[in-house]
This record gives C-alpha cells, structure tokens and sequence, in this order.
C-alpha cells in the first residue's frame, strides 16, 4: 500500500491524510478504538480494512486524498485548481483564526479536493469533500473549485465523479455560501446537456446544501454503508413536525429501499464498482 500511496506524489503537506489519519501526533499506537463499539484493533488491521471498523464494521472518516488513493490509478493523480483558500466575505469573527486551526489540523487549505486521473485506464475529473475540515461545509471557495472542476469535466467530456460529506452551508460566510448551491447545480446541468457521466457517490455525513444540490443530480448515485444523508438531520425533523421518526430513516439503507441511491457500495468495493460503470457508460 504505501509504494502505491507514494506513487501519486501527493503534496507533503497531506502525507498524514494517506492512512495514517487516525494517528496520534510524533507517536503511532499500536491500536485504534473505534467510536462506534469502543472495542481496539490492531492498527494495521484498521489499514488493511480500509478504515472500516474490523469487530463492528463502522465506517471512520477518510480523508479526501487518501481516498482518491483507493481508486485513482497508479502514477495518474493530477491535482486541479490546487491552493485556493476560503475568504472571508462577511468578516465573520473569529473565522480566519478557525480556518488556520483546520489548516493546521488537516493539512488541507481548503474542505474540497479536485482531480483528475484515471480510473481502471478511463480518465475521470474526481471531486472529494473531506469532512475533517469544518466538516465538509460548502464555503464560496468550496463552490469554485466544484464548479471549475465540474466545467473542466464538461470542456475535456470526462467522466465526473463527486465524493460527498458534509455538514451543509458554512454559516460563517452567509449568503455567499448559499449561493453556491445554484451556481454547483448550474455547473451540473450544462454537463449533463453536454452527455457526460456524473456518478455522484455519497459518503458520511451528506446533508444540508450539498445534499440540495449537486449531490443529489448524479446519473447513478451511490453511497457507503450507514451514512447519513438528508437535508436536515432527523433530530430537526422530529422537533418540527412532532413524530418519530422510522428507524435507520436517511440512512443509506433506508434510502436505497426508497429509491433515492441506486446502491451501497462497500469501501472495499469502491474503485471496482467504479471501473464497472464508467466502462459499461463510455
């Protein structure tokens, strides 16, 4: 695994990102609690397991290169629009000093990554959200970079493939973040009267504006096990029309029984899959 993470010359600075995630600074433990069941497993089972619980199966958060490392070819990673920071359009307090804490944190300027590459031999222009920083929300820059990424898929007719997490808007930047969804959404439907592929593949969590824009306009739509996905989270639901809610309800389960995601993809099975569609749609 790691000749093969090496071999993407991701920059330095997101070297922490490729499987090494979950790690504690200047020490490596040799085991990894899960969150879910609080049971530990040895650290290399965690890696050989994609980051996927071994005892209970409960799916941790990746970062966005490391996951373009599960399912871009070897040697063909090539970074689009890489740099571009958040602004600060409202002056919002405290918010420049927030964004250098999730710098400083993740390794990422930004909560977006774009990309092309190419998958099982196909070139594909790939987007991923990372949740780590400010938990995916879509800021005016995280809009750009969708937005130039989606027109570059359209200008070259590339196969578009959208890895979504995210918290929704980011209240910070107001209005300015909110637009983003009609300009993203925008930027989807001239690809699609272009005939290209958009498979739009949802990750934990996936809510809020995302969710109401490009996320929800693939062709083919999958997801990961167990993530939640929705506009507002069920805890706003059931406070506002007074109902329980069903069980397992937004949840990626539910919602393939429903008909909104044509399939749950298991990480393990995620760049096969992948291969499978773009070949059967190119």
């Amino acid at each position: 695994m790691g000749t093969f993470l090496d071999s993407l010359s991701f920059p330095a600075r997101v070297r922490k990102d490729l499987g090494e995630v979950f790690l504690k600074k200047d020490k490596e433990p040799v085991f990894i609690q899960c969150k879910a069941c609080n049971r530990r497993a040895l650290k290399q089972d965690w890696q050989k397991n994609y980051y996927v619980c071994p005892v209970c199966g409960h799916y941790r958060a990746i970062g966005a290169y490391y996951r373009l490392s599960l399912i871009l070819d070897k040697g063909t990673f090539k970074e689009l629009n890489e740099g571009m920071e958040p602004k600060d359009p409202m002056s919002f307090p405290e918010y420049r000093d927030k964004l250098k804490v999730q710098t400083e944190k993740t390794g990422l300027p930004e909560a977006a990554v774009t990309a092309t590459g190419k998958v099982g031999g196909h070139k594909v222009v790939a987007i991923v959200l990372d949740s780590r920083f400010f938990m995916g929300s879509m800021s005016s820059t995280v809009g750009e970079k969708v937005t130039r990424a989606v027109e570059y898929a359209t200008e070259k007719k590339l196969p578009l493939i959208i890895f979504s997490a995210s918290g929704g808007a980011r209240m910070q930047e107001g209005i300015y973040s909110l637009m983003q969804m009609a300009k993203t959404a925008a930027a989807i439907e001239e690809f699609n009267a272009a005939g290209g592929l958009y498979i739009s593949f949802l990750t934990h969590p996936t809510t809020g504006g995302v969710t109401a824009s490009f996320a929800s306009l693939g062709d083919i739509t999958l997801a990961e096990p167990g993530a939640l996905i929705g506009f507002a989270g069920p805890r706003v639901i059931e406070q506002t029309i007074h109902k329980k809610l069903p069980k397992g309800f937004q949840r990626s389960e539910y919602l393939e029984a429903h008909g909104f995601v044509d399939k749950i993809v298991p990480r393990s099975e995620m760049r096969d899959t992948l291969i499978q569609l773009i070949e059967l749609h190119t």
